[in-house]
């Protein structure tokens, strides 16, 4: 007989275990079915791992520049092997953390691929493909996640072209690095591998690495990056790569011509797509719009009783947002319904040196859009926190509505700015305007002042700039 219950989650990253864990909460009968990892990419491939990473790189930088405060180090070496292994214990504590939640809150954790037979069945898949077992759902949430895409033509080779899982496990570092797509995976990476030593190139088709912020954050951080020695190739196209026992050739052109970029990996990093196959979406007849699974703005696909969250629907690919998809899913599931999430609000962070995160209109956007603007920028440079404590790269940007005074966006590149973005989302959902912003004090000295100041410089009232 098959196994029944209210709701049933297949797959277990950041999105579908919350899904899980809020079902339990809310009293239903709960079984999320997972057979690679809990946590999903993001905390065992993605989101945490490569935080681990980033912040050993952090380390090492300041180690570097320990005379600059006073401190006399010597004979400092770093152990590749080690930073790895690190960050995948972290991974690994993570992980065991979601498994100790689902036993905290009574979610079965079943140990398979979850396919779709039909709308209220599903079929338990073993890694050879074979049907083990059904399961009967009142709901079924869809949280399958994506995978690197490559560029058409070229294909993962997991040792001279990889994506970012093998990124992250190397067992040594390479010597030249080539990264090609300068979104966040890009440029985490490349900062990470130069800061230890690595002859990194950034390989870019659009005009600016971090195409989508703002186009003054993505200057600054151009110049930042070249100060490291980053190579940067923008409004360049890779043509092909060519492997060899000892290391890649990138074939790229741009405007200045054709030519040939030699190093010893090709790290592909153009962005993700749905993991839609093998998981019955033919069977029970759901519906495909552009690669991804197609839902309304409850989650609900077009079969009654089948849901999808996260990054099977599409952009934007963050972790956080597939945890709000699957909380509000489940919510408006349960009768608790919920005004629907506003994707205009979602901040988005790159935990590279120095930190970009953004939330809102960047400046053109809110111009085409047909906005008047007041934009203040306040650098770091003027900020006695950020001086005091050596990180004086960067600035906030905030963008007013010039009529009614509300913020549209705000856009940092600095230390700690994936922390201090929360201040600026918060505001946005409050529908706060700059006099609220410029009024409230501020603890003094903190670099959250700089978003006070950004605002006080957007409408002539800074007194430190």
């Amino acid at each position: 007989m098959a196994q029944s219950f209210d709701v049933v989650v297949i797959g277990a990253g950041p999105g579908g275990y919350v899904a899980a864990i809020r079902a339990a909460q809310l009293g239903f009968t709960t079984a999320c079915i997972e057979s690679k990892h809990l946590g999903g990419i993001c905390l065992n491939w993605g989101c945490i791992p490569t935080k681990s990473l980033l912040k050993n790189a952090e380390v090492w930088e300041t180690v570097q520049h320990a005379e600059d405060f006073g401190l006399h180090i010597e004979n400092v070496s770093f152990d590749f092997s080690k930073i790895i292994s690190r960050s995948r214990g972290i991974a690994d504590r993570m992980s065991k953390g979601v498994a100790y939640l689902f036993k905290k809150y009574a979610v079965a954790h079943i140990d398979a691929y979850g396919k779709l037979l039909a709308p209220g069945r599903i079929g338990t898949v073993d890694r050879d493909g074979a049907l083990t077992g059904e399961i009967e759902a009142k709901h079924i949430i869809l949280a399958t996640g994506a995978r690197p895409r490559s560029i058409p033509g070229i294909a993962f080779d997991g040792t001279r072209v990889i994506s970012y899982f093998e990124a992250m496990s190397l067992t040594q570092r390479p010597e030249r690095l080539i990264v090609l797509g300068a979104g966040a995976i890009g440029v985490e990476f490349a900062y990470f591998y130069n800061a230890l030593g690595t002859a990194v190139t950034i390989v870019e088709m659009m005009p600016h690495i971090l195409p989508i912020e703002d186009e003054d954050v993505s200057k600054e951080l151009e110049r930042s990056f070249r100060k490291r020695k980053i190579g940067i190739r923008t409004r360049t196209t890779v043509e092909g790569i060519d492997t060899t026992d000892s290391g890649v050739r990138v074939r790229v052109s741009s405007e200045k011509g054709e030519e040939t970029l030699e190093g010893d990996v090709a790290l592909m990093s153009i962005g993700i797509q749905g993991n839609v196959e093998n998981i019955g979406l033919e069977a029970a007849g759901v519906q495909l719009e552009r690669g991804y699974i197609k839902v309304d703005d409850q989650y609900r696909t077009n079969v009654p009783g089948v849901y999808a969250i996260g990054d099977v629907i599409g952009p934007p690919w963050l972790a956080h947002v597939a945890s709000a998809e699957g909380l509000h899913c489940i919510e408006g599931i349960a009768g608790k319904g919920a005004a629907p999430i506003d994707y205009g609000n979602i901040p988005g962070c790159t935990y590279c040196q120095p930190q970009v995160a953004s939330v809102g209109l960047t400046e053109k956007k809110a111009r085409e859009l047909g906005y008047e603007v007041r934009v203040g920028k306040f650098p770091f440079s003027a900020s006695g926190k950020a001086v005091a404590s050596g990180h004086t790269e960067g600035f906030v940007k905030m963008v007013f509505d010039a009529k009614l005074g509300e913020l549209l966006g705000t856009h940092i590149i600095g230390a700690d700015a994936t922390e201090l973005i929360a201040e600026a989302a918060l505001g946005r959902a409050l529908e706060t305007t700059e006099h609220e912003i410029i009024k409230t004090i501020h603890a003094h000295p903190t670099l959250s002042e700089a978003l006070m100041e950004a605002a006080a410089v957007a409408y002539g009232e800074s007194v430190n700039l």
